[in-house]
């Protein structure tokens, strides 16, 4: 987000929820009062994200930048809030690279998710689902006396 003149962290109020963000001037959000004015952004966010994981900087005074880390991970954003131009994500490309250019931690995940869109394609419990199975399974098989015929389990 582009700040129109030199500008400190302690000068902005963001706000990240959920599914919505404010970014504004505190001096423009105070002289605005209650109302929504004052704020440079405030609009519900196309997409969910984790809170905690997301987070703001100021870049040589004149630029907000801000992270926000996607609840899904598996699925590309045709925009950031609701009203922005839309992206024509059909058009992205991603870069080419191998797996074993990535490091460990990063490779895994990469491999998790190719494993989970593949098991998605032919209708098959993802890893986290099938992990989630076989407990229980093992809970089924210790716990004989009890009837699952009718649980719904999701």
């Amino acid at each position: 987000v582009p700040l129109h003149r030199p500008t400190r962290g302690r000068d902005l109020d963001v706000v990240i929820s959920k599914n919505h963000l404010k970014v504004g001037l505190k001096a423009d959000v105070a002289k605005a009062g209650k109302s929504s004015g004052g704020y440079i952004v405030d609009a519900p966010l196309t997409k969910a994200v984790i809170v905690d994981d997301s987070f703001w900087t100021v870049e040589d005074g004149t630029r907000l930048v801000i992270n926000l880390q996607k609840l899904n991970q598996m699925e590309w954003w045709s925009g950031v809030c609701d009203g922005d131009d839309p992206i024509d994500i059909t058009k992205i490309q991603p870069e080419n690279s191998q797996l074993g250019d990535l490091d460990g931690e990063t490779r895994q995940t990469v491999e998790k998710m190719m494993f989970d869109q593949r098991q998605k394609a032919l209708g098959l419990p993802t890893a986290d689902e099938q992990k989630k199975l076989d407990v229980i399974g093992q809970f089924q098989k210790q716990h004989p006396e009890m009837d699952f015929s009718n649980a719904k389990i999701t």
